[in-house]
Parts: structure tokens; C-alpha cells; sequence
């Protein structure tokens, strides 16, 4: 049989305020064409079908009309699990009508596995799919005390147990695959991943995915990768676009992968076309240099990070020209001389942890400030934890 395995689409996400939708809907278009011409039996997407837990309207009108095509109207089976974006109870609310369309959502961690027959080829894969399994969702406390150490510990052991309770009810004459939303060890994460969700304790080893499957799906880091120390074929299918600039330059797609029940499976990457790409521009020639690719219409279909060398900051009418000739640029970073050289790089010891916090906090909420009342709070558990440091 056949398998189309993607993940992590965000549909909602914005870039800097700017609207995704658009590019995500042609996505969604390009891969109905590529499960028509690659013949795919079944899809499965590893998470984050939302970027929110409350995502816009249109956001849950684009996935719901799009399940209806990628499914041919109940004739290609779909499943589909929760990624830490997601809100399982949200996610999951239209299953009574989904399931008659022979599309599986799963939203919080179970044991039981989905079976799901392909006429096409009379075969039938059972699926071993855990949805993101944080401890809430799992409804678990994994250590009494905050240990990082123990809680990594503790945590790889309970994925460890549910992928081998599920792969119990594998068999030998069927195709048998894993999927989840996790952080594997290993894996090339990128800024566009929620940094305080990535890594840390909530890791689980490469070793720790189950061998009897014969493919892992899995979701969660946005860049295509294969991980070579699982002992069984496991792979991330990147996320469909890009969607910060730490991404700039990565080759999206998704993985078709064609197994038989008891053999090795085969994959393919299927390379997208859809959707801007993210570029850096650095005009270390100053304005006039930018000016210049304006002109020659340079990447004019991508979003830009500009980093602009100038001796004299820039006036509003500078900046206003540059965006009026290019709507997709938006960061405009000048770079001043004495910027240039050692003093480009801050060591981040140097930074205050206030400012830490700030940055950090923008980052997430997309811009917003934090309330001062929030920052002292912070400050003040940081303060807390320190002295406990200092007295143990």
C-alpha cells in the first residue's frame, strides 16, 4: 500500500502579522493533486493541524473543506492526531461526521490502535497513532520533584510503554506503523517550533520508538529529517511551509511511503511548490544596493528579513519607499558600522534576564508587550529559585 505522511501545517499561523492563509490553502490544493498522481491509499498527518488551540474560522473552514477532497468523499482513509497546537476536544468535535468519511481524529493518548483495510491493494494497516502525549494530556504526574534528568527519565520510559502496548496488537500479515507529535532526541529543530516545548525533559530517545513498526510518522519539527538512530524507519515530514526565517532556504515536502505487511518500507520525499519562500537579504552596500534589486524585482513572491548597512539611520520615506516597491519585506534591520565586528555579537550572559523574558515573550504572543505586573512576577520566581539553589 501506499502512505502520504505529513504533518504540521499551522493553518492560522501568521508571519509577522501577515496573513498564511492563502499560501496554506494552496498547499493544501497542490497536495490533493499529489495524492491523485502518486495514487496514495491512506494520509496521515502527525499534529498541529491548527497554530492555536483557538484558531480562526477560516482556519477550521480551509481543514474541514480540504478532509472532504483529500478523502474523495470517504474513498481514501485519513487520520489525523493532536500536536501540542492543537486543542484535542476542539480537534475531535466533528468525528460522529468525519468517521463516515472514513476519517480517524484523535485527540488525547490511548492504547488502542486504528485499523484501516485499503481495498486497493486487500491489505490492512493498524496504526499505532499517540497524539501529543504531554502530562496533562496524559493525565500523569512523571516525578514528584522537578528534575529534568528524572522527568526525561520517567517520560521515555511511558512513551516507551504505550508504543509497545499498542504494538502488541500488531500482526505479522498486515502493514504495521507508528505515528505521534513528540520531540525525539536527535532531531534539527528551528525557531518556528515553540522553543519552551522543544527538548528538555519532554524527550524521548530514538532507541524508544517501536522496532515492530515498520514506519514512525512523526510531527513536530518543521524541517524533513530521517532519524538515523531509531531502529526502525522513523521520519519527520517537515512542515509544509516555512514559517520563520530560521527556515529560509529549507526544501519542503512531504514522505510517500510504500510498504508491504512484514517488509522494509520505502520512501520517497515529494518535493512543494507552494507557498512563499523566506529569504535574507544583506545589503552591505548600503540603500542604494537595495534600490538595485527592487528594480531587477529580486525574490518579489518571497517574505524578506532585510539587513541593510548604512552610516545614517534611516528616514520614514526611505523606509516607506522600500515597502511600497516590495510588500513582502518585513524586517528592515540597519546595520550601523560600529555594529560591525566583535560588538555584532552580544553574548547572551551580557543581556539582562528581564530582557530575556521580554524578548521571549514577544517572540510567542507575537509582538505583545508583557504588563509589568507579569515581568516581576517572573523575576521574582527566578529570585525564588536562585535562593532554594543557594540553600540546597
Amino acid at each position: 500500500m501506499r502512505i502520504l505522511h505529513t504533518a504540521d501545517w499551522h493553518l492560522g499561523k501568521t508571519l509577522e502579522g501577515r496573513s498564511r492563509l492563502k499560501e496554506q490553502a494552496e498547499f493544501l490544493d497542490e497536495l490533493s493533486q499529489i495524492v491523485d498522481e502518486e495514487k496514495v491509499d491512506v494520509i496521515l498527518m502527525a499534529g498541529d493541524v491548527y497554530d492555536t488551540v483557538n484558531p480562526p474560522a477560516q482556519a477550521e473552514v480551509l481543514f474541514y473543506e480540504s478532509l472532504q477532497k483529500l478523502s474523495a468523499d470517504g474513498k481514501r482513509p485519513i487520520a489525523v492526531i493532536a500536536g501540542n497546537h492543537d486543542n484535542p476536544d476542539r480537534l475531535t468535535a466533528s468525528k460522529p461526521l468525519a468517521s463516515s468519511r472514513q476519517i480517524s481524529l484523535l485527540g488525547y493518548p490511548t492504547t488502542d490502535i486504528q485499523t484501516i483495510y485499503v481495498p486497493r491493494t486487500s491489505e490492512t494497516l493498524k496504526l499505532a497513532s499517540l497524539p501529543y502525549p504531554s502530562e496533562s494530556r496524559l493525565n500523569e504526574v512523571l516525578a514528584e520533584q522537578f528534575d529534568e534528568k528524572v522527568i526525561r527519565d520517567h517520560y521515555d520510559t511511558r512513551i516507551r510503554e504505550f508504543f509497545h502496548k499498542m504494538c502488541e496488537q500488531f500482526s505479522e500479515n498486515t502493514v504495521n506503523m507508528g505515528m505521534s507529535h513528540l520531540f525525539v532526541a536527535g532531531g534539527s529543530s528551528t525557531d518556528s517550533e515553540r522553543p519552551i516545548e522543544v527538548g528538555g525533559a519532554f524527550t524521548v530517545a530514538a532507541e524508544s520508538l517501536p522496532p515492530m513498526a515498520q514506519y514512525v510518522a512523526l510531527g513536530h519539527l518543521h524541517r524533513p529529517q530521517t532519524l538515523k538512530r531509531a531502529k526502525t524507519v522513523a521520519r519527520y515530514s517537515g512542515s509544509p511551509l516555512a514559517y520563520s526565517f530560521s527556515e529560509a532556504g529549507y526544501t519542503k515536502s512531504v514522505s510517500i511511503v510504500d510498504v508491504k505487511p512484514g517488509e522494509k518500507a520505502e520512501v520517497k520525499e515529494v518535493f512543494l511548490s507552494s507557498g512563499k519562500p523566506l529569504v535574507r537579504w544583506k545589503a552591505t552596500k548600503g540603500i542604494q544596493q537595495v534600490y538595485q534589486w527592487l528594480e531587477e524585482k529580486k525574490d518579489k513572491n518571497a517574505w524578506v528579513d532585510l539587513e541593510l548597512h548604512v552610516t545614517n539611520a534611516l528616514s520614514m520615506e526611505e523606509i516607506h519607499q522600500i515597502r511600497k516597491h516590495h510588500e513582502g519585506i518585513l524586517h528592515i534591520r540597519p546595520i550601523f558600522p560600529e555594529m560591525v565586528g566583535e560588538t555584532a555579537y552580544v553574548k547572551m550572559d551580557s543581556i539582562p534576564m528581564e530582557e530575556h523574558f521580554i524578548r521571549f515573550y514577544e517572540k510567542q504572543s507575537g509582538g505583545a508587550k508583557p504588563e509589568e505586573k507579569l515581568i516581576n512576577l517572573f523575576l521574582s520566581l527566578i529570585k525564588d529559585e536562585a535562593k532554594e539553589e543557594e540553600q540546597a
